[in-house]
């Protein structure tokens, strides 16, 4: 049985690290080929940002919450937008529920988005952007960058070899379902290919995630090297892959030996109380007793709202690693907002 649960954290931990520096290459590319300009509009416009952040957690999984956090902790979007991002994510729920409440769903993600864009803008309204703790390098474009492609130096080393061989090995898993959950999301709805599973998503971001390749390939010494192989591998990838795997199998144990389920009760304000407290575990697969208990009827709505706005599923687990103090800080948000929500959807 720990066997079982090591394997599954392991890989989890992979898909996990994985996509999000597969996420942070790609940001760093459309910074560097637009000198900057790509991402400076984030920068000036709070709204835009926030609504940015929105729409990111909107997409089914945890890709855009990826997304959203390693751009909030390069100072690219503000606290407002990271907290709009994680309101209106479900993680890896949302597959479930589109193969479950299809009808529902869609409403569900909208108005979780109204309630995201909403909440981030008032947030922005009383955070100041210096107020919270980022990684110690921004994305910035360095005067090498500016050189033209052509005039660029490009030697193939071994970090260029290492970093092309790691990412073509982990297209080819998410290619091949290597690295998919356990969660039952790859079901179709209504007997049709659901083109938002886990399993078309994955295919999807391989298929994306070979522009990288092309950028390791051609890119210039300078831009490998400190761009890619610094920032990236050697800053950012191990203290995620460490910090997910420990939070993975911390939770994959407990939550093996401990029941969920026996906390639910009839009482919907202490199902709500028990949804938002649940939802602060980082991880995507407790928060699923929720769904399947709306699904079958047993539970009523606002309990699982207040489930969908305070949890995000693996989406803030990159967070831990880079940010404790902003982590700690958007789950008291996020769990401010779902108490708030939940109880006063319980009056209507």
């Amino acid at each position: 049985m720990f066997l079982d649960i090591l394997i599954d954290a392991i890989k989890n931990a992979i898909l996990i690290s994985g996509l999000v520096v597969i996420m942070m290459m790609m940001i760093e590319s459309l910074n560097i080929e637009s000198k900057g300009r790509f991402f400076a509009g984030l920068r000036g416009s709070r709204f835009g940002g926030v609504l940015f952040g929105a729409v990111l957690g909107a997409i089914p999984g945890c890709m855009g919450g990826f997304a959203t956090v390693s751009l909030y902790t390069h100072s690219m979007l503000s606290f407002g937008a990271l907290i709009a991002m994680m309101i209106a994510s479900c993680g890896d729920e949302a597959f479930v529920m589109l193969a479950t409440i299809p009808d529902k769903a869609l409403w569900i993600f909208g108005l979780l988005f109204c309630i995201a864009v909403v909440a981030g803008i008032i947030c922005d309204l009383f955070v100041r952007k210096d107020a919270v703790m980022h990684c110690g390098e921004h994305y910035d474009v360095h005067e090498e960058d500016r050189e033209k492609t052509g005039t660029a130096s490009r030697h193939f080393g071994a970090k260029r070899i290492i970093m092309f061989t790691g990412v073509a090995l982990f297209i080819a898993a998410l290619a091949t379902g290597q690295l998919e959950h356990e969660h039952g999301h790859s079901e179709e709805i209504a007997g049709s290919i659901n083109l938002l599973s886990e399993e078309w998503m994955n295919i999807f971001f391989a298929a994306l995630s070979v522009i990288i390749l092309a950028v390791i390939l051609l890119a210039s010494d300078h831009f490998v090297e400190r761009h890619l192989w610094h920032h990236v591998i050697v800053r950012h990838l191990p203290v995620i892959f460490c910090w997910t795997f420990g939070v993975l199998l911390f939770m994959g144990v407990l939550l093996n030996y401990f029941d969920v389920s026996a906390w639910i009760s009839d009482n919907t304000a202490l199902m709500i109380l028990l949804a938002t407290a649940i939802g602060i575990i980082p991880e995507s697969g407790p928060h699923l007793i929720f769904v399947t208990l709306y699904a079958s009827g047993i539970i009523p709505f606002p309990v699982l709202l207040a489930s969908c706005i305070s949890q995000d599923g693996h989406a803030s687990l990159p967070l831990i690693a880079e940010s404790k103090t902003s982590f700690l800080k958007a789950k008291a948000v996020n769990c401010a907002v779902a108490l708030v929500a939940g109880f006063v959807a319980m009056l209507f």
